[in-house]
C-alpha cells in the first residue's frame, strides 16, 4: 500500500451502537488505498502492476503496508494518474458517480448538497462533465473553491436559508443529492424545487437518534397523509470495476481533479481522523503508507 484516504464511514460504522464497540473496537483504519501488486490470481493483474480502490466493509485495513484486496474493488491505474491521486477514488470517486450518472442527463438541474466535501467535489465535476448545470452548497470559505470546481452557481448554506433560497428561486430541479442530510428539512420542502417523478438521494445517515427518526419518518409517512413529495432513496457505494474505471479516466482526461487538502504521515493518522470529525475538510484526507 503506498496510500490511503480517508471517508466518512471510516468512522461512522466503529462508531454504530453494539456492532462497532464489540466488532470493531479493534482493528486497521481506512477503506480506499492505492499501492502495487504483490501477487495476484486474477489474469489481468500482474506482479508490479499499479491499482486503486477499496476494501470490504466493515474490515477496513488500508492504513497498513500490505493488503489481502478484492477483486471487485480492485482496478488498475491508468497512466498520468498518480497514487495519491487514486488513492481518493475508491469510495469517494464511485459513490459520486454512482449518485449522479445513472439519475441524470446532458442540460439537467441538479443541486448538490455539500459540494466542498471528498465525495461533493466528485460529484460537481463528474455532473459538469456529464453536460449538467449544477447547483452546490458550502460554506462560505468554500464558496468560491466550489465555483472552481465548475459549479454554476453556488449557495452559502451559513448565509441563506436553504429552503427558502430555493423556492424562491423558482428553479425545477432534475435531481437532488444530499451528501449531508444533517436533519430532513431539505427533502420535506423537495417538492416545491425539485420535479414531480424525480429523485432526492443521499449518501449520509448517521447512528444518531434524530437522524434514524427523521428517515423512518420519511419512508413511514404516507404521502396522502402529508409525507414526503417526492422520491427518498439511499445511495451506497456499490463495486463496480467499469465504473471505477470510468472515474479514473475522467482524472486522466482532466475532467475531474482531484482535490487533497493534506497528505499524513502514517504516523499521523490520529490527526487525520481528527481532521475528518471536524466536518471541515475540503476534498480529501490521504495518508502516506510507504
Amino acid at each position: 500500500v503506498a496510500y490511503a484516504s480517508l471517508n466518512p464511514v471510516d468512522t461512522k460504522v466503529p462508531e454504530a451502537p453494539i456492532v462497532g464497540r464489540t466488532l470493531l473496537a479493534k482493528g486497521i483504519p481506512a477503506s480506499d488505498f492505492s499501492g502495487t501488486v504483490v501477487q495476484s490470481t486474477l489474469p489481468h493483474l500482474k506482479a508490479g502492476d499499479l491499482v486503486y480502490g477499496f476494501t470490504d466493509l466493515p474490515k477496513f485495513g488500508a492504513c497498513a503496508e500490505y493488503l489481502i484486496a478484492p477483486k471487485a474493488n480492485t482496478v488498475k491505474i491508468p497512466q498520468g494518474v498518480s497514487l495519491e491521486q487514486a488513492a481518493t477514488l475508491g469510495i469517494a470517486g464511485l459513490t459520486a458517480y454512482q449518485t449522479i450518472a445513472p439519475f441524470v442527463k446532458s442540460g439537467d438541474k441538479v443541486l448538490i448538497n455539500g459540494g466542498s466535501g471528498g465525495v461533493g467535489v466528485n460529484t460537481v465535476q463528474i455532473g459538469k462533465a456529464l453536460g449538467c448545470h449544477i447547483t452546490a452548497t458550502c460554506s462560505g470559505a468554500n464558496v468560491e473553491f466550489v465555483k472552481s470546481l465548475g459549479a454554476d452557481e453556488v449557495i452559502d448554506y451559513r448565509t441563506n436559508d436553504l429552503v427558502a433560497t430555493l423556492t424562491r428561486s423558482g428553479v425545477q430541479f432534475d435531481h437532488i443529492i444530499d451528501n449531508v442530510f444533517a436533519d430532513a428539512k431539505l427533502y420535506w420542502s423537495a417538492h416545491k424545487y425539485l420535479k414531480s417523478g424525480k429523485q432526492y438521494v443521499t449518501i449520509a445517515g448517521s447512528p444518531k437518534l434524530s437522524v434514524i427518526r427523521d428517515i423512518l419518518s420519511i419512508y413511514l409517512w404516507p404521502r396522502f397523509l402529508g409525507g414526503g413529495q417526492r422520491h427518498f432513496g439511499f445511495v451506497t457505494c456499490t463495486s463496480n470495476v467499469e465504473e471505477h474505471e470510468i472515474v479514473a479516466n475522467l482524472v486522466k482526461d482532466g475532467k475531474v481533479k482531484v482535490e487533497i487538502e493534506k497528505v499524513y504521515t502514517l504516523e499521523e493518522t490520529g490527526k487525520a481522523y481528527e481532521r475528518l470529525a471536524s466536518g471541515r475538510v475540503r476534498g480529501k484526507l490521504v495518508v502516506k503508507v510507504a
